[in-house]
């Protein structure tokens, strides 16, 4: 059974104006994606800003998500790392904490052969026994997991049950379902692409827009997993503007602001993020107004 099916929400993570981590903050976020449909809480990805988390404050978000989120919905914990042995650590605390799954990032940086991720991945995974979602995203870590490296973990590590796929290469994702046989949950890990890889049987996305428009994410998802997918189809289009606002900046810089501008959160990052230009916030702001978030 996988993990969740649907709309997860790769969650912001909060900060105060003095560059601290605003835990209250990340309940009431929180308490609004679940309110609001969201079918998982992923803490600690890359929107989450773990990059620049100690590890007591990565731990502490966990934790803080675990015990707010209360069993209403799954917690994926990010434990990612390109050090085989901090991956494992991060691993063993979320599992400590309560987390539901792990969602685990390739090595960044130095990267890795395909031997190499095999057995980094192979490693983390005998740590604990919870379930672990593969995070391919070249653009961001300069390592392209193949499909047939996904094949081989999937096939002999049972705890690896899933893939959320940033590749943005849709021949690589559906080479990854031929290869498993479709025995891995496939997660979009872009949002203008969700209804592509749901139709290559993705069980759902991780997801930016969710930090804005939850509801929506979910019911574009419900809707193509019932059948309706013309009603999918809808939403996906309706959101392609604003997906490109959302990144027309690095990720999470301007899902930041959008925040912010919906009164959730502060837009607060912590360097080297930096402050969204003004003329893409102006963008960001009048398409959220067209779609009636703000």
């Amino acid at each position: 059974m996988a993990i969740f099916t649907g709309a997860g929400v790769a969650i912001v993570t909060p900060f105060k104006e003095n560059l601290e981590v605003d835990y209250n903050k990340l309940e009431s976020l929180i308490d609004y994606q679940i309110d609001n449909g969201s079918d998982s809480i992923i803490i600690c990805g890359t929107t989450g800003e773990a990059s620049t988390l100690t590890h007591e404050e990565h731990l502490e978000c966990i934790k803080v998500a675990v015990n707010r989120t209360n069993k209403r919905v799954p917690v994926i914990a990010g434990t990612g790392s390109n050090c085989t042995e901090t991956a494992k650590y991060l691993s063993m605390e979320a599992a400590k904490a309560g987390a539901d799954g792990l969602l685990v990032v390739t090595p960044y940086y130095n990267k890795a052969t395909q031997k190499g991720l095999i057995e980094h991945f192979t490693d983390i995974a005998e740590v604990s026994d919870l379930p672990i979602i593969l995070y391919n995203v070249p653009s961001r870590t300069g390592c392209n997991m193949l499909p047939k490296t996904v094949a081989t973990l999937a096939k002999n590590v049972d705890t690896i049950q899933g893939i959320k796929e940033a590749s943005g290469n849709l021949s690589q994702v559906a080479d990854v379902m031929l290869y498993t046989e479709g025995n891995i949950d496939l997660y979009s890990g872009n949002d203008e692409q969700i209804l592509p890889v749901l139709s290559l049987g993705g069980k759902g996305v991780i997801s930016v827009l969710s930090n804005v428009a939850p509801r929506d994410t979910h019911d574009m998802v419900a809707k193509y997993l019932a059948g309706d997918h013309e009603g999918s189809l809808a939403l996906q289009l309706k959101y392609i503007p604003l997906i490109k606002e959302l990144f027309c900046e690095v990720n999470p810089i301007p899902v930041k602001k959008a925040v912010e501008f919906m009164n959730l959160a502060s837009g607060v990052m912590r360097k080297p993020l930096t402050e969204m230009e003004p003329e893409n916030a102006e963008r960001l702001m009048k398409e959220m107004k067209a779609i009636g978030i703000i």
